[in-house]
């Protein structure tokens, strides 16, 4: 497995304890917000995206090793998005 690999997972990884913590815990410091994680680590949280996607570059120039996630949202929640012709 490459480093950016393992690096993903290790994000992902993360990011997943993140999003329980924030399910479990209403008051959890992360519920609410956008954070970003770069390098297996917590490197920035704010509440919109074009903050946290700035931070993340700033501590983390590389974005494979970089993952954004908003922590409320229910990722395993199916969303079908219809188009109008």
């Amino acid at each position: 497995m490459s480093t950016s690999n393992a690096v993903q997972e290790i994000n992902r990884e993360l990011a997943r304890r993140l999003v329980e913590e924030a399910r479990s815990n209403p008051q959890s410091a992360y519920a609410g917000k956008l954070v970003g994680i770069a390098n297996g680590q917590v490197v920035a949280v704010a509440d919109n995206w074009d903050e946290l996607a700035r931070r993340v570059r700033q501590a983390e120039p590389d974005p494979r090793k970089t993952f954004l996630i908003e922590v409320d949202r229910d990722y395993d929640k199916v969303e079908h998005i219809w188009g109008l012709r």
